[in-house]
């Protein structure tokens, strides 16, 4: 069973990946957000714009599989609720799912190789991605646990992880694409 508060930030994450608007996850949607993100590499990135592209494909697959459960070819936000919390989060799917995206995206954001992201980059990304600065500015500084000035690659997937798998209403990851207030 889905707890109140991953329905909450699964049904944020349906907003967000919903590109048409019309309600309904398609392959179309998950495309769109796959480019968007594979948009962020450089343009000589091949190999990281590659990989989301690729781990965007096998989220959508997975989505499909065990999620379309009326067979239409969509995917509507309660069936995306149920499938996230027992399929695409679970340990077999999680990492190529989900963090194989965090992984290229870090990748292909630290240009200079430092294995941080700073505010500016880390603002400038959420904003590509659609994120208003106030959200991603906000999320930064709940992001930076150690309050460096700088997201880490571990901080960035441990938030990747709360955000996807945590229940606790206070999980900083919990802020990855926006406010947070539980409704719970």
């Amino acid at each position: 069973m889905t707890s109140a508060v991953k329905s909450q930030k699964f049904s944020i994450l349906f907003d967000w990946f919903d590109q048409g608007g019309d309600g309904q996850l398609t392959h179309d949607d998950l495309q769109a957000m796959a480019g968007l993100f594979a948009g962020l590499a450089a343009e000589d990135d091949h190999a990281n714009a590659a990989a989301m592209r690729e781990a965007f494909e096998e989220w959508w697959q997975l989505l499909l599989k065990h999620g379309d459960t009326d067979g239409d070819g969509q995917v509507s936000r309660q069936e995306f609720i149920a499938v996230m919390e027992a399929n695409v989060t679970s340990p077999q799917h999680f990492e190529g799912a989900v963090l194989a995206i965090a992984d290229a995206l870090m990748k292909a954001l630290d240009t200079d190789g430092d294995g941080v992201l700073n505010r500016d980059e880390y603002v400038r990304m959420y904003a590509s991605l659609g994120v208003p600065p106030e959200h991603s500015e906000e999320a930064f500084k709940r992001l930076d646990r150690d309050g460096n000035g700088v997201i880490s690659h571990e901080e960035f997937s441990t938030a990747i992880s709360e955000f996807y798998l945590s229940a606790d209403a206070n999980a900083p990851g919990n802020w990855l694409i926006g406010p947070f207030t539980p409704s719970v």
